[in-house]
C-alpha cells in the first residue's frame, strides 16, 4: 500500500509531504499566495507522470536489449480547466526508429498514465477528534 501525507502550518502555502521515507515540499508561486519554496500540485503531477514514464520506458528498453543513451520526458498541461490535457514529448537518442516509435506506444500504457485516463475514485474522510 502507498502511502503519502501533505502538512501545512498557519502561514503561506508552503507543504510538507512525506511519500514513504522520503521528504517534500510543495509551494505555490508568490502569484498565488506562495513562496515558491518547492513545486506546485500540479508540477507535482508531471513530475510522477515524467518520472513513471521514464522509469517504465528504461524498463523496456533494457528488457529488449535497446540500448538508450537519453530519455527525456517533457509535459505541460494545456487547455482551460473545462479542456485540460497534458501534452508529453519524448526524447530519446539511443535506439533506430522502430524502437523509438515502440517506446512511444508503450509509454501511453505506463501505469501513472493509465491512472490519470481513465481517472481514480478518491473517498474523503474527516479523521476522528480526539478530546
Amino acid at each position: 500500500m502507498l502511502h503519502t501525507t501533505a502538512h501545512i502550518g498557519p502561514e503561506a502555502m508552503e507543504t510538507r509531504i512525506q511519500a514513504g521515507s522520503h521528504a517534500l515540499l510543495a509551494d505555490e508561486p508568490p502569484s498565488n499566495g506562495g513562496r515558491d519554496a518547492g513545486p506546485a500540485p500540479y508540477e507535482l503531477l508531471l513530475a510522477a507522470l515524467g518520472a513513471c514514464t521514464a522509469m517504465t520506458l528504461r524498463m523496456y528498453a533494457d528488457r529488449k536489449g535497446w540500448r538508450i543513451d537519453s530519455l527525456d520526458v517533457d509535459l505541460r498541461i494545456l487547455g482551460r480547466p473545462e479542456e485540460r490535457h497534458i501534452r508529453r514529448v519524448l526524447t530519446i537518442t539511443g535506439p533506430d526508429a522502430a524502437a523509438k516509435a515502440r517506446l512511444a506506444e508503450i509509454a501511453e500504457r505506463t501505469p501513472v498514465t493509465l491512472t490519470l485516463k481513465q481517472g481514480i475514485a478518491i473517498e474523503t474522510n474527516l479523521a476522528e477528534q480526539t478530546a
